[in-house]
């Protein structure tokens, strides 16, 4: 069977490396150089799994810049390209998707294009009706980044949003090619799937802000904050788990995940969704007073990234963090070894790790480990558990 995927993000790249080892697989870019990368088996994203299958296992997988190259004779098309926030519309930037479905019908073939890219609830019904089609179905992604084939391999579930038998031929391509058996399949409508990627992601965010609250709270009050949260952790209903506090929720999904999800409240009464989303400004708020409260000159970060495992510092929280110093007038600077740049956002880039200890008041740490360990005076970190 021929699969194409458009787009080769941690999503994109991840689906296609998994289905290739049982079937055809063409991954459509716009850009050359990655293009070159996956035809030459170097992953262009860092994933420990990714990595590991393009060295070892035959993969009959190719990539290429031409979409009629890529979509032509497939049985599915994966559209996984990537859909920003707009903060002025309101809505999740989905032009990149539609731009795909409308490459499909220009080629004026039937074949299924299945959604893994997040968009807005409500949005495959309005592609069928702008383009008169029924080819098309949404299935939520959940993986994270740094472990995305890990996650397809082991996937928590899997959803289509749509009943009827090519729903279950994809479901099939996804669970054949998985480790994991007994995998829990759950098909519905289309709208109903796009809900339960948005109330999913959501919900994760309402866990990171709650832990970031009970945080300001105990740091403010003087009190330990691992004991409260160990405490409050052993209720089985809430579990020890996903409870670390942070600089605030970030990376690529949260943030605008939680921000469609409101907008898609415009007619109906909430007060829990807005909350989710102030909470992580105000945490912001918070933890750049507690850095300004302390009057340095120059306050350094330790590395954008924010989770072991990933190179990818998109929206990380952080950088909110940092923007708030500089409005106060402080110098900021970044080490940040992935970054080929001398300056990020107005920030100078370190790669002299002695240099950026020497010079730094104060460090803004996202997780502690052996490099930085020795300027403990300096750190501030949130990082208490040192869990992934």
């Amino acid at each position: 069977m021929k699969i194409a995927v458009a787009g080769t993000g941690y999503v994109g790249l991840s689906l296609a490396t998994l289905l290739s080892v049982k079937n055809e697989v063409v991954a459509l870019d716009i850009i050359e150089e990655k293009v070159n990368m996956i035809n030459n088996r170097i992953s262009p994203i860092k994933d420990e799994y990714i990595e590991k299958y393009f060295k070892e296992k035959k993969l009959n997988l190719k990539a290429t810049l031409d979409y009629k190259e890529a979509f032509k004779d497939a049985n599915f098309i994966i559209i996984s390209t990537p859909t920003n926030y707009d903060e002025t519309t309101n809505y999740f930037d989905t032009s990149s998707v539609e731009d795909i479905i409308k490459k499909v019908i220009s080629m004026n073939i039937e074949t299924t294009m299945i959604v893994k890219s997040t968009i807005p609830v409500g949005f495959i019904n309005t592609m069928k009706e702008k383009y008169n089609i029924d080819n098309i179905i949404f299935s939520p992604e959940f993986l994270r980044e740094g472990k995305a084939l890990y996650d397809n391999l082991y996937p928590s579930r899997i959803i289509v949003g749509e009943k009827s038998k090519r729903a279950e031929q994809f479901a099939h391509l996804l669970t054949e090619s998985a480790e994991k058996k007994d995998i829990i399949v759950k098909y519905m409508g289309s709208t109903e799937a796009e809900a339960v990627k948005l109330f999913a992601n959501t919900f994760l965010a309402l866990r990171v802000a709650y832990f970031n609250e009970l945080d300001s709270y105990a740091e403010i009050k003087g009190l330990n904050t691992k004991d409260i949260i160990d405490g409050v952790c052993l209720d089985p209903r809430i579990g020890n788990y996903y409870n670390n506090p942070s600089f605030g929720y970030g990376g690529y999904c949260l943030p605008k995940d939680t921000k469609q999800l409101k907008a898609n409240y415009k007619d109906v009464p909430e007060n829990l969704i807005s909350a989710i989303v102030e909470s992580n400004k105000t945490r912001k708020d918070h933890i750049a007073d507690e850095i300004i409260k302390r009057k340095p000159k120059v306050v350094g970060v330790y590395r954008l990234t924010m989770k072991s495992g990933s190179d990818n510092f998109r929206a990380s929280a952080i950088q909110g963090v940092m923007k708030r110093i500089k409005a106060k007038g402080i110098e900021v600077v970044v080490y940040e070894p992935t970054l080929k740049e001398d300056n990020f956002f107005n920030s100078k880039v370190i790669t002299d790790i002695e240099e950026f200890k020497n010079i730094s008041d104060v460090i803004l740490v996202n997780r502690i480990d052996e490099t930085i360990k020795d300027v403990k005076d300096k750190i501030y970190t949130r990082d208490l558990f040192s869990r992934d």
